[in-house]
């Protein structure tokens, strides 16, 4: 099957060509993929940056989220048949999206979104999920309390800032003079151009900060939350709480402490909690995520469409951190 392969780690690594086909598993089921969603974990993989906590075998088949039909079920699965419309977000060890098949276990399967055409089904799992678990898992974000968003106009900060919004709280989103009327009408309450005012600045006594960005971002976050606030960051540094939960040995667990003890140091000596977050597959996050959307609670927001044969356009787009919301390829 055609497939985007990884041979070996770094930035202009990655080629199309064949594989084999998935092996189907008692549990999983074998999706034909029609589209699948682009994201910096992609770049992060191909790069490298991940081999010391995710020690994939090369070659490897990059992507993270799918959408497609179910082509066979394995004997143990009862919620999926063949025909079923369906999006994912594979589980860690098993990504490979960017190809034409793909088998994923069934616990990390739901039925696609009714409201949605397949493309904008496959650019919501990854980046839906992780704004789920941070908002509703790790900061239980209530009615009223206030939260900033980084990178509002991102493929995260979009469907954060809606989910966010469902939740009741008050949002601020930091994002560039073009898009700030575009994070307002996703609902923002307050959008920061981060390129003519300072953040810092400007926002004070916030519960919770979702961050993206880059490590001076991340410190300067400290400054805008209240007593007991909390950091959570899907870009680094790891803490040794992630570490453990990855079942990571002693080795790199101690190198995960020391990544992360500036950071967590500073925000004890504030009053705040600072945790990063590597988001996990649910299927049935995603069957929650999904009601969502078909209510009209959410919405994916798609800034284009590559074919398969275009994919390293698609990736020099995500790098290049000018998308609006989400990029996806195209299998059929």
């Amino acid at each position: 099957m055609k497939a985007f392969i990884v041979d070996r780690y770094g930035k202009a690594s990655g080629r199309l060509g064949q594989m084999p086909e998935p092996e189907l598993r008692p549990d999983d089921v074998l999706v034909e993929v029609h589209a699948a969603g682009v994201n910096p974990l992609d770049l992060k993989i191909r790069n490298g940056e991940f081999k010391l906590v995710l020690p994939y075998r090369l070659p490897l088949i990059l992507g993270n989220e799918a959408a497609g039909v179910v082509l066979r079920v394995g004997p143990r699965v009862q919620r999926f048949k063949a025909g079923d419309e369906v999006y994912a977000r594979p589980d860690k060890g098993r990504i490979g999206t960017f190809a034409e098949r793909i088998a994923i276990d069934q616990a990390d399967v739901a039925l696609k979104p009714k409201t949605l055409g397949i493309e904008e089904a496959a650019s919501i799992p990854l980046v839906a999920l992780t704004a789920w678990q941070a908002l509703v898992d790790r900061a239980k974000l209530k009615r009223g309390e206030k939260i900033l968003i980084h990178a509002g106009s991102g493929g995260v900060g979009t469907i954060a800032i809606q989910l966010a919004k469902h939740l009741g709280a008050r949002v601020a989103a930091t994002t560039s003079s073009a898009n700030l009327d575009f994070v307002k009408s996703l609902g923002a309450d307050v959008g920061v151009d981060y390129k003519s005012e300072d953040f810092e600045e400007a926002l004070q006594d916030y519960d919770v900060v979702l961050n993206s960005l880059d490590a001076r971002t991340l410190r300067k976050s400290l400054n805008v939350l209240k007593p007991g606030g909390k950091l959570i960051s899907i870009s680094g540094p790891p803490d040794p709480e992630f570490a453990q939960e990855m079942g990571l040995n002693w080795g790199v667990r101690q190198v995960t402490g020391l990544l992360s003890y500036r950071i967590r140091k500073a925000a004890k000596r504030r009053g705040v909690s600072y945790s990063f977050l590597f988001m996990k597959a649910s299927g049935d996050q995603l069957r929650e995520i999904g009601a969502l959307v078909d209510a009209g609670a959410l919405r994916p927001v798609v800034d284009r469409v590559y074919p398969i044969e275009s994919i390293e356009k698609a990736l020099a787009h995500v790098e290049s951190g000018r998308a609006k919301g989400k990029v996806v390829v195209r299998l059929r």
